[in-house]
């Protein structure tokens, strides 16, 4: 079974990511994929720089160079996402050729990015803005206003409710909100040995 877990930054998508890494599966953070694709991906870096001339000094992509671009112009953004989502999903692609039994792919533009159609079932977590921001804010050590204009650039709540076959809601209480993420998992036939759960 394949996973595709989507929903915007800060909203708690790890908890769940970390439990199906428990119970065996394979997780695809497409972030993650995203920058080691920037060391790697010569193709994609050339892509970008086709499109962007001035963005890639000596096979390193210049991302401040590339951002004030891109955020300045959104079809700039949206030529960039075909770019990078492409090279994405080739890789993700190839990591689940070896046909893992269960694997989780986490992306933000899971729909976007085309992965969606990879995925078994589509799950989306939500979490109330001032949480959302607060995590922000901790976890990247970034100010309010920038938390805030990040949540800005991405879908709203209800646009993810629209699209996935299951959301679930992360209101801050941990334990609630992990005892919610297992039940859902239960209801997949993917059980977590009690062992492997401090």
């Amino acid at each position: 079974m394949i996973i595709g877990i989507t929903g915007g930054s800060g909203s708690g998508k790890t908890t769940l990511l970390n439990l199906i890494r428990e119970a065996g599966g394979l997780v695809l953070d497409c972030d993650a994929i995203y920058h080691e694709l920037l060391q790697t991906d010569t193709e994609m870096l050339s892509a970008i720089e086709k499109q962007f001339p001035g963005t890639v000094e000596n096979g390193v992509l210049n991302r401040k160079k590339l951002g004030a671009i891109v955020f300045a112009d959104g079809q700039a953004l949206l030529t960039l996402n075909a770019i990078t989502h492409s090279a994405v999903k080739k890789e993700v692609l190839r990591r689940l050729e070896e046909k893992p039994g269960l694997a989780a792919i986490d992306a933000i533009a899971l729909f976007e990015g085309g992965l969606a159609e990879t995925c078994d079932l589509t799950v989306a977590v939500t979490a109330p803005m001032d949480q959302r921001i607060a995590r922000l804010m901790a976890r990247d050590g970034i100010t309010e206003e920038y938390a805030r204009s990040r949540i800005a650039a991405q879908h709203d709540e209800g646009w993810f409710r629209e699209r996935c076959d299951h959301i679930l809601e992360n209101h801050g209480d941990l334990a609630v909100y992990t005892d919610n993420c297992l039940a859902f998992l239960r209801e997949q036939g993917i059980m977590i040995p009690e062992t492997e759960r401090s």
